[in-house]
């Protein structure tokens, strides 16, 4: 009986170590990005022990089954090999994924990665062949290494002689006496409070928070909430929750001047690749895009805009049909709800527009085919229509200078009295391969390129005759985690939106604070169309917009903004993990019932 607990307890106790040593590995790797001392790294491996033990033991529920029926049954010792090679190679990959994906997303392995998997071409578009090379590897090292210490601890402390009968008798009692203690470990406790992610966090810095939680488990307790899972919330009551939200979406105008000096502009929306405010004018940064800056002071400039989520797929939605984010759920990738949905091209067809829709890679990312189409554009335009030299100028498809000049080709050619056309950019996203070198800083350079496609654009633009009766709508998709920008600041969501064009009755700058989302109801309430189907979104212009406020929701976490305070709130942790201002307590409560109602309504859909 003792070389049996001894190897149960050597498996444990092994595992253990892999998380702990894969903790330090993660938050090494991402030195570069983070600010973190030896002392924190202490803290992360003692906060992280509780959620590393559960999901230890989680590994170790087999072997000690298998071990009950080896006191009854020759088991070959190749059973115990294969198990702990699929251990192996399970962990190495949660390692080495997490490890890489983190610098990318700002947050734990989850099952949201595996939605990718449907499109391999677009989710490794990020990242150049070495890269990928490089990571396999380093996963082949890791899970040869993980699978070699289990299997010296198999060989070495696994009894594999037979036993008598009383003698196994005695030890499947012992064993099976252990199973509920194991159940209870993995649970977390006999209280109300199962094991959870939340129960690992510590600081008010994200990143440790993050670096303590064990990605193994996080995946795991994913599982069930990929991007067409819709999780329900009951923060309130049904009376407090009308209390809550009483009067926030008034789906009627009052105007009291108009931005526009016609009702039936033809227009371009050009949704900007991460084009958040910090490199623009809002962040202080003049040189990265000045011809935007420029656009901003020549246009209607909408300067307190914020996006509502920080994926394409779900800031499309909310730009497109005015409909917020939500923490796991895709609105995009749940046709049943998606085709349900209303949205600027669907209402400007019913007034005769011709509606297309433009977009330099594949269309079928993120379920995006059946989600434009389904919301009124009747042609689409994306990278299966270019040439193969065209297709490979970027490693997400076609870049961005391209995709304006066949724009201002399809410009040129429509008949259409009215139109709309809309442009996804791409060539803003890792790995920041754009034909220019402007900046020294990729990033930066790469929204500089961005920026003179847009100036370029305009430029061509105003030397066309259709300019007189043109509208303009330029704002990006959602903001980039950069130099300390995230969720916990204000910036990260915080987003231009341009009004330009020969459309824009004059140049002035709207300090309403607003969503991305509420463009929509902006835009039909400037042309005297009803906006009543868009619930969600606000007339940020009219007389009834009493209670500015933006919203956001990011990864199993939300904030809200409004001219005085700022709260952002972790769902895992359950609590608020940075806040500015002074009323934060009514803000978060106005973030919960956010969520409350708009899941609501997603369910009902």
């Amino acid at each position: 009986m003792k070389k049996r607990i001894l190897f149960l307890l050597a498996v444990l106790i092994l595992t253990m170590m892999f998380f702990v040593v894969a903790k330090i590995v993660f938050m090494l790797c991402n030195y570069s990005s983070q600010s973190f001392t030896v002392s924190d790294m202490a803290l992360v491996i003692g906060h992280g022990l509780s959620l590393d033990f559960s999901t230890s033991l989680y590994v170790l529920a087999l072997p000690l089954l298998l071990t009950i029926v080896s006191l009854w049954l020759p088991l070959s010792r190749w059973l115990f090999k294969a198990y702990f090679l699929l251990v192996a190679v399970a962990m190495a990959l949660a390692f080495v994924a997490d490890t890489s994906l983190y610098a990318f997303w700002n947050f734990k392995l989850d099952a949201s990665c595996l939605q990718y998997l449907e499109t391999p071409t677009d989710a490794v578009a990020s990242v150049t062949r070495g890269y990928l090379i490089a990571r396999f590897l380093i996963f082949s090292v890791v899970s040869s290494l993980i699978f070699g210490a289990y299997y010296y601890i198999e060989k070495t402390f696994r009894p594999t002689e037979k036993v008598s009968f009383s003698s196994s008798l005695k030890e499947t009692v012992f064993f099976f006496l252990l199973i509920p203690f194991i159940i209870i470990g993995i649970r977390g406790g006999l209280g109300e409070s199962t094991t959870n992610i939340g129960q690992v966090y510590f600081s008010q810095n994200q990143f440790l928070n993050h670096a303590a939680v064990n990605p193994v488990f996080s995946f795991l307790a994913s599982m069930d909430k990929s991007g067409d899972y819709i999780q329900s919330y009951d923060f309130f009551s049904e009376e407090e929750l009308r209390k809550h939200t009483a009067g926030l979406f008034d789906t009627k105008s009052e105007v009291p001047d108009t931005l526009l000096n016609t009702t039936r502009p033809n227009i371009v929306v050009v949704v900007m690749e991460s084009c958040g405010g910090q490199f623009t004018s809002l962040g202080g940064h003049l040189e990265i895009t000045p011809r935007l800056n420029q656009l901003a002071d020549e246009g209607v400039f909408f300067s307190e805009c914020y996006a509502n989520s920080w994926r394409t797929d779900k800031g499309l939605v909310s730009i497109l049909s005015g409909y917020p984010a939500f923490p796991v759920a895709s609105v995009m990738k749940i046709p049943e709800k998606s085709r349900k949905l209303p949205s600027i091209a669907a209402s400007l067809s019913s007034e005769g527009y011709a509606a297309s829709f433009f977009y330099g890679g594949d269309i079928n990312f993120t379920n995006m085919r059946s989600y434009v189409m389904g919301t009124g554009y009747g042609q689409l335009k994306w990278k299966a229509d270019y040439s193969q030299e065209e297709q490979r100028s970027a490693q997400w498809g076609v870049r961005d200078d391209l995709m304006f000049g066949s724009l201002l080709d399809e410009i040129r050619k429509e008949t259409s009295e009215h139109w709309m056309k809309t442009l996804l950019t791409l060539s803003s996203h890792e790995p920041w391969d754009v034909p220019t070198k402007e900046l020294d800083d990729e990033v930066y350079n790469a929204f500089n390129y961005l920026d003179r496609c847009v100036g370029n654009f305009i430029d061509s633009l105003r030397q066309m005759p259709i300019w007189k009766d043109l509208l303009v709508i330029i704002l990006p998709d959602h903001g980039y985690r950069y130099k300390g920008i995230n969720e916990t600041t204000r910036l990260y969501n915080h987003i231009p939106l341009i009004w330009v064009g020969g459309a824009v009755s004059k140049p002035q700058r709207i300090e309403a604070v607003c969503n991305q989302s509420d463009l929509a109801a902006t835009l039909l309430g400037q042309m005297g169309m009803d906006h009543s189907a868009f619930t969600f979104s606000r007339d940020v212009v009219s007389r009834n917009y009493q209670r500015p406020f933006a919203y956001h929701t990011y990864n199993n976490g939300m904030t809200v903004f409004d001219s005085t305070a700022f709260v952002a709130y972790d769902l895992d942790a359950e609590k608020v993990i940075a806040s500015e201002g002074g009323h934060t307590d009514s803000l978060l409560q106005l973030s919960r019932a956010l969520l409350q109602q708009t899941t609501q309504d997603l369910i009902a859909k």
